[in-house]
């Protein structure tokens, strides 16, 4: 998987710089073609001549050579690289990084780079822990750059907690599984819709749903597994989205469009599994409603459908996905949804269906294309699920 690929290990000032080595082997030995880049400040931790007898490559650091003025073309390295690995990475680089700082080689290669980049960070856990830490590590993969996250451990200072850069042999099978499934989105803005929403009949009561969210959680998910820029639309759940998803909360059927329409205009692909309320109370009571006589009438009136004015408001090159849970008819109700909403593919599901389901770990769905061709798939975990969506909206849209 990693045979050659053309990979830069960037080696910036970090105690942790001496598990680059090992790191390196490991790239060499699975037959990539490594290109080591050294900041100034890793020489005091790692020689040059180790780096560079490693990987057969001399060790870059100057963009020129003070003896002939042989310059390094960090542009053409942007250029040749099929991944960039900044490793470690310190709070100063990150900092750098994000704000777009080109005082050394490594950086201004990093600023060229074409490729995908990883960055695993290393530093004391309250340097990680940072305000201004984490807002760089949110902002670099706000960019479409992916984060090793450290592990936790004894570091440096003796002190125990996160910082320490995770392990070179996991780092490898990140980079395997990287290569493995490909950059298939990168920097692609997707929007993502999940779970329900609470429609409030007084301060306690609210008419719901089923939905558990795990289907929108899984495909956003996945995304961003995949290079995504991903911003997920969430009802109350009990779920948590991976890091580096913008995760956006919301309750009702109003908020829910209100916040898809903020985030509709930028995004390239937008997945809407939520299951959102057709109808919502035409008041709320402000206090609790009491019991009383035999029966109560409830008036609703219907919500905005937030699939079919983005239907209408979809420009050329937008991808609109959009989820339909059917009990009867299901293809033929599924084909009109598709038709008159405008989508690009429609993903069919039924509740009757043994093991598909609000609230299971499993689904059966069918794909349906703009041009009415179908792909049906068998039951499978929701993680599996995510993966076929995934992979049709690739073979659709990229």
């Amino acid at each position: 998987m990693l045979k050659d690929k053309k990979i830069i290990i960037g080696v910036t000032g970090s105690i942790a710089a001496y598990k680059v080595s090992p790191l390196v082997r490991l790239l060499i030995k699975e037959e990539a073609i490594v290109q080591v880049i050294m900041t100034p400040a890793a020489h005091d931790f790692v020689t040059p001549l180790t780096m560079a007898t490693l990987s057969g490559q001399p060790v870059l650091t100057e963009p020129f050579n003070p003896v002939d003025g042989d310059w390094t073309s960090h542009v053409e390295l942007g250029l040749w690289a099929d991944l960039m690995l900044i490793a470690p990475a310190t709070a100063n680089t990150l900092a750098k990084m994000a704000g777009g700082i080109a005082d050394n080689l490594l950086l201004t290669t990093y600023l060229s780079a074409k490729c995908p980049v990883f960055f695993a960070p290393a530093m004391d856990l309250d340097m990680y822990r940072h305000p201004t830490t984490k807002q760089n590590i949110e902002k670099l993969q706000s960019f479409g750059n992916q984060l090793i996250a450290p592990t936790e451990g004894e570091l440096a200072s003796g002190l125990c907690g996160a910082g320490r850069m995770e392990e070179p042999e996991n780092i490898i099978n990140i980079l395997k599984e990287f290569f493995t499934k490909g950059w298939d989105f990168p920097a692609k803005k997707i929007m993502v819709t999940a779970g329900p929403t609470f429609e409030a009949i007084d301060p306690v009561r609210f008419i719901g749903n089923h939905s558990s969210g795990l289907m929108g959680f899984a495909i956003a998910n996945e995304f961003a597994e995949r290079g995504g820029d991903v911003t997920l639309i969430s009802g109350p759940t009990a779920l948590n989205a991976a890091e580096g998803i913008n995760l956006v909360g919301v309750t009702s059927a109003d908020e829910m469009h209100k916040a898809c329409m903020e985030n509709f205009e930028e995004a390239d692909i937008i997945v809407m599994t939520a299951a959102v309320a057709d109808y919502t109370p035409e008041s709320v009571a402000e206090e609790k409603i009491k019991k009383s006589g035999d029966r109560m009438v409830l008036k609703l009136k219907p919500t905005k459908d937030i699939l079919a004015e983005m239907g209408k408001k979809k420009k050329p090159g937008q991808f609109l996905v959009g989820f339909a849970l059917e009990t009867e008819d299901a293809v033929t109700n599924a084909e009109k949804k598709l038709k008159n909403k405008k989508l690009d593919l429609i993903v069919l599901n039924s509740p009757k269906d043994e093991g598909a389901a609000f609230g299971v770990e499993t689904n059966k769905v069918t794909m349906i294309t703009k041009d009415f061709q179908q792909t049906k798939y068998d039951l499978k975990l929701k993680l599996d699920v995510a993966i076929d969506i995934v992979d049709k909206i690739k073979e659709l849209s990229v």
